[in-house]
């Protein structure tokens, strides 16, 4: 029976082999009898479907537990890399564990954030996590990656770079007990009025992005589509003196630069590709106005990775996995 892949990008994506699993033993038993190639999802927040009909097996957890233990000044959480992920964040806030506050409302689950390495407003997930436990797809068997294991950088890890091998069961993450806040990027000490606890700042976190990001309920979207680029010191210099007024920020090897930014100064703010186009509101979101597909999505980004190369020479790279 076909099934309809999520995706919050609303694109029309079907496939024939559609698999739930809880645990190690139930994704063994679906993998077995599944076609390749096999693809694992959360609430498809960073995935464009390329075309209407995936000829694979799509795979999701169902496991949305959790348990903690505790030590002196901190707490580890294990949980279910099907829970979502706002819900981890919702569940941190109100039981006062600090560090993943600033990543409120993102979209998509638990597992997948441990594969992209999500980030925002100056945190990382990877910053958080204490263990990534997974299923070897080539090993068959259950294996546990340790942080130094996971090669976390800006949006990627192990995971993400191996392909489709390993598919996430469950991640640990390490959260302070003692009052500790990144309010430096951005306006977020400003929106956080008085002083701060952990439900402001994910106050000010959620009313940050809602008044610029799309509801994917409402609107189809993937999120950032771009990722914010590095560049060498020197091209930054250059870049710099001819727009005084962009934005960088510090980055490992170079300068990090706003994709968004770009796009907009680079005149793409306008453009679109049948209902595929750049967000009114910020200009490093591509959205579905109601039935673009996903060639169209497609072009759309060709098209804007053109014009930002043309004026400012700098080659943007998709955040989004296209499949």
């Amino acid at each position: 029976m076909s099934v309809l892949i999520p995706n919050t990008l609303g694109l029309e994506a079907r496939t024939d082999n559609y698999f739930e699993y809880a645990g190690e033993g139930e994704l063994a038993a679906c993998l077995a009898n599944a076609p390749k190639p096999w693809l694992p999802v959360g609430a498809g927040s960073n995935l464009l479907f390329s075309k209407p009909q995936f000829e694979g097996s799509v795979f999701r957890c169902t496991d949305t537990s959790w348990e903690t233990s505790f030590g002196s000044g901190y707490v580890r959480v294990r949980v279910g890399a099907g829970m979502r992920w706002d819900d981890f964040v919702r569940l941190c806030v109100d039981n006062g564990w600090y560090g993943a506050e600033n990543l409120s409302l993102i979209p998509g689950d638990v597992g997948a954030a441990a594969v992209q390495n999500i980030g925002a407003y100056g945190a990382e997930a990877g910053n958080l996590v204490s263990s990534v436990e997974v299923y070897d797809t080539e090993e068959g068997l259950s294996r546990v990656f340790f942080p130094d294991e996971c090669e976390y950088d800006y949006r990627s890890s192990i995971f993400k770079k191996s392909g489709k091998r390993y598919f996430v069961l469950k991640v640990v993450f390490k959260l302070s007990l003692i009052p500790a806040f990144r309010l430096e990027y951005g306006n977020l000490r400003a929106m956080v009025e008085g002083e701060p606890t952990l439900q402001k700042v994910r106050d000010a976190v959620i009313a940050t992005r809602q008044s610029k990001l799309p509801d994917p309920e409402v609107i189809g979207s993937a999120g950032s589509f771009f990722m914010n680029p590095v560049v060498s010191r020197e091209q930054f210099e250059a870049l710099k003196a001819a727009y005084p007024e962009m934005p960088s920020y510090p980055a490992a090897g170079g300068v990090k630069l706003s994709a968004g930014w770009l796009i907009d100064r680079a005149g793409c703010k306008e453009m679109s590709v049948g209902d595929a186009a750049v967000y009114e509101k910020h200009a490093l979101i591509i959205v579905n106005r109601g039935h673009a597909s996903g060639g169209d999505v497609l072009q759309l980004a060709s098209e804007i990775i053109e014009k930002v190369e043309s004026a400012f020479g700098v080659r943007l790279r998709p955040e989004v996995e296209t499949v």
